[in-house]
C-alpha cells in the first residue's frame, strides 16, 4: 500500500502503542489488511510503562514468539516490596504464578513495540504508518467510515470496515466524536526520573514511604527508573520549594542515594504523569471501537495498564474474527461482544486500584510525617509467604486473562 489521498483497508487502528500494534499483529495474522497509525516517527518515549506481565508473556508464548522476546535485554522482577518506617516487607511473590514466565519483565517499551511490529511485518496485510496522526473521524451518515490522518506528505483519508481507537487516555478519536469518559478520579500524580544504580544496590523493585509522598525504584540494569508519588496538583507547590527539597525527600527515605540525587539537575529531568482513572460507558459507536486507555485509563497502582490494554487487543482479535471473515462492515453487536468480555476485568481492576488509592495512597499523601511501621496487614503478608501469592496473581495474571483461541 502506498500513501495516497484516499486509502481503503479492512481495519484502521489509530495509535501505535501496545494495544494498537498487538491488535494489528493479530488481525494481520488472520490474513486481513490492516493499517496502524502512529503519530511519532519512532517508538522512543521515556518513562512509558515498561512492565510486561506474565499474562502478556503467555500470549507471546501462544504466538510462538516468547523465546525471541526473552532474548531482548530485560530484567526480571520476582518480588515486590517496600520500606515503611522501620519495617521492610515483601508483598508479592511471582515465583508461584501459574505461568511459563513467573516474573515481570522490565523492558523499554520501544524495544517491545519494535519487536511486535517486526513480527507483524511478516504478514503482507500489515502496514504501520509512522508520523501519521489521526486527526478526526470521517462519517457517512451516523456511521464512522474512516479516519483523516495528517502525514508529512499531506492529509490521507483512510476508509475501513472498522476503526479501532487505541490512541490513549487523551484520545483524539474520542474527542472527535464528542465522547466523554466517566471520571472515577485519582488522588495522586507521579514524577518520573532516573538515578544511577550501583552494583551493591538491592535488585528488586522497591517502594519507600515518606511523609506526604511515596518513592518507587524500578531496577533498569545500570539505572533506577524512579517514581515520586505526590498529591494530585501539588507539583507547582513542590517546585516553589525548590529542587533541593525533592532531592532531600528522596535521601530521607533512601539514604544510599545521597550521592546520586544531584543527577536531577533541573526540573527538565523530571517528567510528570498526571494520573487519571476513567472509563467509557459504551466502548463503541457504529464503525468504531475503543480499547486500552482510550476506553479505560488505569491507575499506575500495580502497573497493569499496558497489560490490560493488550488483553483488550487479544479479546478483540478473537471475538471479531467471525465478523471479519465475512465481507463488509462490522456490526455493532460484534463490537458489543468485545465490551461485554472486557468490561468486567477492567471494572474489577479499577475498583481494586481505587480502593488502594483511597485507603492507602491518600492516607500517605495527606500525612505530615512518615509512618513508624507498616500497616498490620502488610506485616502479616510479609510474615506468611503464601499470602504473597495473592497480590502476585492479581498483578501478574489479573482478572479473567485472555488467550488467543479461547
Amino acid at each position: 500500500m502506498t500513501d495516497s489521498r484516499v486509502v481503503r483497508t479492512r481495519c484502521c487502528i489509530v495509535g501505535g502503542g501496545p494495544a494498537g500494534v498487538m491488535l494489528g499483529y493479530l488481525l494481520a495474522r488472520q490474513g486481513l489488511d490492516i493499517v496502524v497509525l502512529e503519530k511519532h516517527g519512532d517508538f522512543f518515549r521515556d518513562f512509558r510503562g515498561d512492565t510486561v506481565h506474565p499474562s502478556t508473556m503467555t500470549v507471546l508464548d501462544e504466538l510462538g514468539i516468547l523465546d525471541d522476546f526473552l532474548r531482548i535485554p530485560h530484567s526480571e522482577v520476582v518480588t515486590l516490596g517496600g520500606t515503611i518506617g522501620r519495617d521492610t516487607v515483601t508483598i508479592a511473590d511471582f515465583t508461584h504464578v501459574p505461568a511459563k514466565t513467573p516474573f515481570i519483565a522490565l523492558m523499554p517499551q520501544w524495544d517491545f513495540l519494535n519487536f511486535l511490529a517486526d513480527r507483524a511485518r511478516q504478514f503482507p496485510g500489515f502496514t504501520l504508518m509512522m508520523n501519521a496522526t489521526g486527526t478526526e473521524v470521517i462519517r457517512e451518515g451516523s456511521r464512522v467510515a474512516g479516519v483523516r490522518a495528517s502525514t508529512p506528505s499531506g492529509l490521507i483519508d483512510i476508509y475501513a470496515d472498522l476503526i479501532v481507537a487505541t490512541d490513549g487516555r487523551h484520545s483524539t478519536m474520542r474527542e472527535s466524536l464528542g465522547i466523554q469518559p466517566l471520571n472515577i478520579g485519582a488522588p495522586m500524580d507521579v514524577l518520573w526520573f532516573r538515578l544511577d544504580r550501583d552494583a551493591t544496590d538491592r535488585a528488586a523493585a522497591f517502594g519507600y514511604v515518606g511523609g506526604g509522598y511515596i518513592f518507587i525504584t524500578i531496577n533498569r540494569g545500570d539505572y533506577w527508573q524512579c517514581g515520586f508519588v505526590i498529591a494530585k496538583g501539588s507539583l507547582d507547590q513542590l517546585k516553589a520549594q525548590g529542587l533541593e527539597t525533592l532531592r532531600q525527600k528522596i535521601v530521607d527515605v533512601q539514604p544510599a542515594f545521597a550521592g546520586r540525587v544531584e543527577k536531577i539537575a533541573s526540573w527538565d529531568d523530571v517528567k510528570l504523569l498526571s494520573v487519571a482513572v476513567d472509563r467509557l460507558e459504551t466502548w463503541f459507536r457504529p464503525g468504531i471501537l475503543f480499547i486500552g486507555d482510550a476506553a479505560h485509563a488505569m491507575s499506575p497502582v500495580g502497573g497493569v495498564g499496558i497489560n490490560l490494554a493488550i488483553q483488550d487487543a487479544v479479546a478483540a482479535a478473537r471475538l471479531l474474527a467471525p465478523a471479519f471473515a465475512r465481507p463488509g462492515l462490522i456490526a455493532d453487536e460484534a463490537l458489543a461482544q468485545v465490551q461485554r468480555r472486557r468490561s468486567f476485568p477492567v471494572t474489577m481492576t479499577q475498583r481494586a486500584q481505587v480502593f488502594i488509592q483511597n485507603r492507602v495512597v491518600s492516607s500517605v499523601l495527606n500525612a505530615s510525617r512518615p509512618p513508624d511501621r507498616a500497616p498490620a496487614l502488610l506485616r502479616l503478608v510479609n510474615a506468611v509467604p503464601p499470602l504473597q501469592r495473592i497480590p502476585a496473581q492479581l498483578v501478574g495474571i489479573g482478572v479473567r486473562p485472555e488467550h488467543l483461541d479461547r
